[in-house]
């Protein structure tokens, strides 16, 4: 019971962090970014949670980490954010062909 509850603490301070992150990347704060930041800052975080997944389980394997649950949600959110990026490449890739093929 005491895993299932310190779990729910952990993705509701998950979800207020990823409501803080959206308010910020949306720019309600009034500060104006430029495309290139954004998309480095994002593409600096996605390469932080794939470090900190394969830290953690590093630890895991190596018996420092006792708590599965963690070093799964570590893996979950680097797999996500690598999903989302190669998106969002593909995305960019498709919209910049429709601009190529574009009559002039």
């Amino acid at each position: 019971m005491t895993s299932i509850n310190s779990s729910v603490v952990k993705l509701d301070s998950l979800h207020e962090k990823v409501i803080e992150k959206a308010a910020e990347t949306l720019g309600t704060s009034g500060q104006n970014v430029e495309f290139s930041d954004r998309m480095k800052n994002a593409l600096t975080e996605v390469a932080d949670a794939q470090k900190q997944a394969a830290d953690s389980m590093k630890a895991f394997d190596l018996g420092l980490e006792t708590d599965l649950s963690k070093v799964m949600v570590d893996q979950q959110i680097s797999s996500l954010g690598f999903q989302l990026t190669l998106n969002v490449r593909n995305k960019m890739l498709s919209a910049y062909k429709d601009i190529l093929n574009m009559p002039v």
